[in-house]
């Protein structure tokens, strides 16, 4: 759930969640932004305050920093999850700019103590965390945290990872898409994620997911490439290639943009092709 991250989840919300789904079903939870994005927050109430406050820097940062009523709304906002076995992992996703610093090392360990509880699975994608490997393992292992492993294009200061799981208790893998031409200068914000996997290109996160399952008790796989449901076809061809059930009805306009999958989904009858069906033949209009 992403939504998560703009605002705070509400117990309300996240009950209907629970209720609206079955048994197995499983929501991972993004954390609110102040957890991991305080600069983000930190706009965020500045644009909201009066012209003449905008400026006070010393009370915008104040504001941004995360305290213990803010966790104790996040953890009353998912608790309707957790009781009804509906709750995967929380994910706390840094931003690029996160990178490793005494101070920043300092912060994550409160983040993963405070929610030591749940199981968090943590994105970090400035390179400095993979320079440093043996020290971001030890304290991402202690906490029996999932360090993430994310597929996204490649520049100097990414992320470098082996795409194997750090703890055996689960493993979160999220695929971006590789769009480097959108993926800071973009028209619109969903263009960065205007990417289509190839089979080939999935079959080395399907391999590592097939050996990686046989490792850890859960294993989390989303793709995150969401520009016209981009997402939803990679995500048909990924449980085909791991032998996985593609359950449920495709709309044919799914079919016709992505013909990849066609042969694999069963393709929903069309709204005026059922019309006709249900009412028979001797109903049908003539043609």
């Amino acid at each position: 759930m992403n939504s998560t991250f703009y605002g705070q989840p509400r117990a309300e919300v996240t009950r209907a969640w629970a209720e609206r789904t079955p048994t197995g079903f499983a929501f991972s939870v993004k954390l609110f932004q102040k957890f991991t994005h305080p600069r983000m927050f930190g706009e965020r109430v500045a644009r909201g305050l009066p012209e003449d406050a905008r400026g006070d820097a010393g009370a915008i940062g104040a504001l941004s920093q995360s305290n213990a009523a803010d966790l104790d709304e996040f953890r009353r906002g998912i608790e309707p999850l957790a009781a009804r076995g509906r709750l995967g992992a929380l994910l706390a996703q840094f931003p690029p700019s996160f990178k490793d610093a005494p101070a920043s090392r300092e912060r994550l360990e409160r983040l993963l103590r405070a929610f030591a509880e749940y199981p968090v699975a943590v994105e970090l994608r400035h390179r400095s965390w993979s320079d440093r490997i043996g020290e971001t393992l030890q304290m991402l292992n202690a906490f029996g945290a999932a360090w993430v492993q994310i597929d996204e294009p490649k520049f100097k200061f990414s992320i470098r990872q082996n795409y194997l799981p750090n703890v055996q208790g689960f493993y979160y893998m999220r695929l971006h898409g590789r769009n480097a031409q959108q993926w800071w200068r973009q028209e619109k914000s969903e263009d960065r994620y205007d990417y289509l996997y190839s089979a080939d290109e999935l079959k080395e996160f399907t391999g590592t997911a097939d050996a990686a399952r046989r490792i850890v008790k859960k294993l989390y796989l989303y793709t995150n490439n969401h520009f016209s449901a981009k997402a939803v076809a990679n995500a048909v061809m990924i449980k085909e290639q791991l032998g996985e059930p593609i359950d449920g009805d495709y709309p044919p306009e799914f079919a016709e943009r992505y013909p990849e999958v066609a042969d694999l989904i069963r393709v929903r009858a069309s709204a005026e092709s059922d019309l006709l069906a249900r009412a028979g033949p001797a109903r049908r209009r003539p043609r």
